[in-house]
Formats: C-alpha cells, sequence, structure tokens
C-alpha cells in the first residue's frame, strides 16, 4: 500500500493529503478476489468477473482529487463494483450513496465495507438514485459514452461530477460543473479505465 502511494499516486499528481491518507488506511485487498489480493496494489484493473473490473489505483486517486470531496458532502457513486471506491468516499468524510447493480459484487461490498456512511442501491447503474437526489457530488467509476439525463438531472447546481469518457480508442478522465441546469465536461488526463453497462452511446451518436 505504502509502495503504490509513493511510486503509482504521488508521482502522478495524487498530492491531495486527504485522498493519500484515504487511499493509505484504505484496505483494497479485502476488494478483490481472493486470489488477486497478491496483485491488489499493482497499477493495472482487477478482473472482477461479469465483466466488470476495479480500476488501476491511479484512475481511483485522480477521480478523487478531481471531484474535491470534503467532509458532509452528498456524493452518488456509480458503479460501486466490490466497494473499494465507496469505502474512500465515507474515509473523506462523504454520505455516500452508491449504486451497483450486479448482485455478486454488491454482496462483496457489503461484506468488505462496514460505514454506516454507506447506503447501498442495487438496481441499473444509468439510473442512479433518483430518490435520494440532489447530490453535491456525482462519481462515475468507469468509463462512459455517454451521460444520461438522468444522472445529470440528480446533480445539484453548483455541484462536481467526475467520469470517464471514451472517445473512440482513446479514454479520457473528465470533470464538470453544473451551472444553468447543465454540465460541461472537460477532460483532464488520459487514462486506461474499465467501461461501465448501460452508457454507450446510441448509433451515430458523437460528441
Amino acid at each position: 500500500r505504502a509502495a503504490m502511494i509513493d511510486s503509482q499516486l504521488r508521482t502522478n499528481d495524487v498530492i491531495d493529503p486527504a485522498v493519500i491518507a484515504a487511499m493509505g488506511r484504505t484496505p483494497r485487498e479485502a476488494h478483490v478476489p481472493a486470489a488477486l489480493a497478491s496483485v491488489a496494489y499493482m497499477d493495472r484493473a482487477i478482473d472482477l468477473g461479469g465483466g466488470r473490473a476495479l480500476n488501476p489505483p491511479l484512475v481511483t486517486g485522480r477521480l478523487l482529487v478531481a471531484a474535491e470531496i470534503r467532509p458532509g458532502l452528498r456524493v452518488l457513486l456509480i458503479g460501486a463494483a466490490t466497494g473499494y471506491t465507496a469505502a474512500l468516499l465515507a474515509e473523506l468524510g462523504a454520505d455516500v450513496h452508491a449504486v451497483e447493480e450486479q448482485a455478486d459484487l454488491l454482496a462483496a461490498a457489503r461484506a468488505a465495507t462496514a460505514n454506516a456512511a454507506i447506503h447501498w442501491t442495487e438496481g441499473p447503474l444509468a439510473a442512479g438514485a433518483p430518490k435520494a437526489a440532489p447530490f453535491d457530488r456525482i462519481v462515475i467509476d468507469g468509463a462512459i459514452e455517454t451521460l444520461p439525463d438522468a444522472l445529470a438531472a440528480q446533480l445539484a447546481e453548483g455541484g462536481r461530477l467526475v467520469a470517464a469518457r471514451r472517445e473512440g480508442n482513446v479514454t479520457r478522465l473528465v470533470q464538470g460543473v453544473k451551472a444553468g441546469g447543465t454540465i460541461a465536461l472537460r477532460a483532464f488526463a488520459d487514462m486506461d479505465v474499465a467501461p461501465l453497462p448501460g452508457f454507450g452511446a446510441p448509433k451515430g451518436f458523437e460528441f
């Protein structure tokens, strides 16, 4: 875990003290299949089965820094998977609403993460958690091609959204603040990010 922080995070713009501390306290190995615990801190995605993966630590760190999480913020996490990012958000003091659509991943997340600040929701990722909206932050923990209106509507005015957007063969981390009811997403880093199901662009769609 210390090597992850020193060689992967600090050297690649993840220098926010709160994010570094949260990632230093949170056991990533608890959120991967037992057979892969020995490689939990490597700079690569980890296959979780069912077409899903846990993003590399650097991707998670960069998204959390961009999200500007502060204690007390209400955060919607899309693609909770096995709960690693949810655990980090809770460590940062957020009130977390974590959405996951695969029952086996959600069960693993619940087993690995015992924190009253995390509210788990099983359902389609693209639907979010409308009954708990609005949110101060939305963290989409994976690569998408398009942002559904249903999710954008759940972000409070002035709130911040972070995600990864697939543009052809390139995936870019993006961030945006909701202003005037719209979210303009700006890219800030090119990275390999695990895709999320349910966010494909309609045929013929282009950004």
